[in-house]
């Protein structure tokens, strides 16, 4: 019998986000989160496409405002994971808990407090902290106040904030991301950046600079993580998944190539510390040039990250014929062209497991560190059966079909320090706000209106995963 492939300390898991499932957006003295003014449902793209509206619109419900209250719960909801045998939880912090206007000059020790029981908790049962440190959470104020990450004084206020996180959590977090799906400030910038534009205002030009500060930002928190604590693993994370060409017209292939690089670009300045040899043309073309100085090229140089997460949902395919892109369909930020070989979820998201180590020895062959998976799963509606069970096999088929296609990324050589399958108890669906939306191998009782006790119940999905945990990857049956 073959030797399991799967390293003996791999970090098997489930991954959530603070903004998606804590609740309780004001309590203890936490500040506005840029999640806080969005609705659910048809408005939430309106919302995210426009932070200045939303501020100033009433919505009515608020899908974060309770979310499915891991802040009061999470004792309960982590000993359903230790039930599964989870070695790793990946969270996040959220920054308006511990600095509610960003820009404070002393943290909230209330929000700390929270995160001091929430980390014991995870270690008492034997599952490590893997810390997002800026998951779509920058303080609302410092959009109101400062524009966002168009301004450089972001980085002095998220390195106070990183200042105070790897201090108080020195020797119990060693597994550390800079910023969630980086490269989503592109597509999502009042979400991932903070951003809001005037009209006249050139629109790349203020994203790519509001990205070239979290790289900077993300640079400086490397290093200082490393100096506070040695054993600190600070990474950088991708929303990933490769674009391939439509066809095989030439034209077709330099169009997947530039918009795979789109998303490289942000990585490569993190993983290999320098501007990519194609971005000054990018700029050139775009009609902008960013502010770089010689001190943040040093920066960027100098305090590389130590391994690359991303998250992986879907391939994409583009063309270089408008009439043919006329056609694409929406899959989470992300515009693809329908895929003939491939079948689709109910939100319309391109299911490719094989796509899944495509991008693992993509990522790998260009960075040549430490890969995780720290997001990967389906979104589908769930039904609860008359004896209360839910029989969820469409997850299951889901998750074994890309975790043998991880097994065989690591057989092809890539190194790959865990995996934590997205929204491992449902939560709010960043890119709708709906609960019907639901990832979770654990059900929780609550609907697209607020409605519902928040009961927690075990999918079909639940001891299935328990049992590929136990396995190392071994029974995927």
């Amino acid at each position: 019998m073959m030797k399991n492939i799967i390293p003996e300390n791999f970090l098997w898991g489930g991954a959530i986000a603070a903004n998606q499932c804590e609740g309780a957006y004001l309590e203890d003295g936490k500040g506005m989160s840029p999640v806080d003014i969005l609705p659910g449902g048809a408005l939430r793209k309106e919302a995210l496409a426009d932070a200045k509206k939303a501020m100033e619109k009433e919505y009515g419900y608020y899908p974060s405002h309770v979310s499915i209250d891991f802040y009061h719960r999470y004792k309960g909801d982590i000993k359903l994971f230790k039930e599964m045998g989870f070695k790793c939880l990946r969270t996040s912090i959220s920054w308006a808990r511990i600095f509610p206007n960003g820009d404070d000059q002393a943290p909230n020790e209330e929000g700390l407090k929270f995160y001091d029981s929430l980390i014991d908790e995870l270690i008492a049962n034997d599952i490590e902290p893997v810390i997002t440190i800026n998951h779509f959470d920058t303080p609302l104020e410092l959009t109101k106040k400062y524009g966002g990450w168009k301004n450089r004084k972001l980085i002095d206020f998220y390195l106070n904030y990183c200042n105070v996180i790897f201090n108080r959590y020195k020797g119990k977090v060693k597994y550390w991301m800079t910023f969630n799906e980086i490269n989503m400030i592109l597509h999502i910038p009042s979400f991932g950046g903070g951003l809001i534009f005037e009209e006249g205002e050139n629109i790349n030009q203020i994203k790519y600079q509001g990205a070239h500060h979290q790289l900077v930002a993300s640079a400086l928190a490397t290093k200082l993580g490393h100096e506070i604590d040695p054993e600190n693993k600070i990474g950088c994370m991708l929303a990933a998944g490769q674009i391939y060409p439509y066809t095989c017209n030439p034209e077709d292939i330099l169009e997947a190539q530039a918009r795979n690089r789109d998303n490289y670009f942000f990585i490569d300045v993190q993983a290999r510390g320098k501007y990519p040899s194609y971005a000054n043309r990018m700029f050139e073309e775009m009609g902008f040039n960013i502010e770089i100085t010689e001190e943040e090229k040093k920066i960027l140089a100098e305090n590389t990250v130590d391994y690359v997460a991303f998250s992986y949902y879907s391939s994409r395919l583009r063309s270089a014929d408008p009439v043919v892109m006329s056609q694409k369909l929406t899959g989470n930020a992300f515009k693809s062209l329908p895929n003939p070989y491939l079948k689709q979820s109910e939100w319309g998201w391109t299911i490719d497991p094989v796509g899944l180590r495509i991008t693992m020895n993509e990522l790998y062959d260009r960075y040549q560190k430490p890969l995780f998976i720290v997001e990967n799963g389906l979104g589908a509606v769930d039904k609860v059966e008359e004896d209360g069970s839910i029989n969820d096999d469409y997850r299951i088929e889901y998750l074994r079909k890309h975790i043998e296609q991880m097994k065989e990324g690591i057989k092809d050589g890539v190194e790959l320090i865990g995996y934590t399958p997205w929204g491992c108890i449902d939560l709010v669906s960043a890119s709708t706000g709906e609960m019907s939306k639901r990832y979770g191998f654990i059900y929780v009782d609550k609907d697209d209106n607020g409605n519902g006790t928040l009961e927690r119940t075990k999918k079909k999905s639940f001891d299935w995963y328990k049992k590929v945990i136990s396995t190392n990857g071994e029974n995927l049956e």
